[in-house]
């Protein structure tokens, strides 16, 4: 469960069930580690709002340059996490769309910054980037 802290409208907290709480569900997948970094791959099974962010940080991870959650990066300007694949179904055909997005190129950085040579390697085609 999450909801808002008491101190501000924007900042989430994971909870116990109780009044003002949100349900959210997190399933992930660790792709790589180096003891320090880890790359996941993260499935948002509820869509709350900042719930990728909360839920890693409150497990002790998280995310790389998320200044709400965790710590500024000097690898990258902004908290590195990407949706890659999105699909969900057209409001009036109820086709199955999805729309997929490379990994940007800061993240691509961050990768090789934090990661020794063979590692960011196996990470990037795992994640098909090579």
């Amino acid at each position: 469960y999450m909801r808002r802290t008491a101190e501000s409208i924007i900042v989430r907290e994971v909870c116990d069930k109780q009044e003002g709480a949100d349900y959210a569900l997190t399933e992930y997948s660790l792709i790589a580690s180096n003891g320090r970094y880890s790359v996941v791959r993260a499935t948002p099974v509820t869509g709350r709002t900042h719930q990728l962010r909360v839920h890693f940080s409150h497990i002790g991870c998280p995310i790389v340059g998320d200044n709400m959650y965790g710590s500024e990066s000097a690898f990258i300007c902004r908290h590195a996490l990407h949706s890659h694949l999105l699909t969900f179904t057209h409001p009036s055909t109820h086709e199955q769309i999805s729309v997929r997005s490379p990994l940007p190129e800061d993240m691509v950085s961050l990768i090789e910054s934090v990661f020794d040579e063979d590692m960011a390697d196996t990470i990037k085609k795992e994640l098909s980037l090579s």
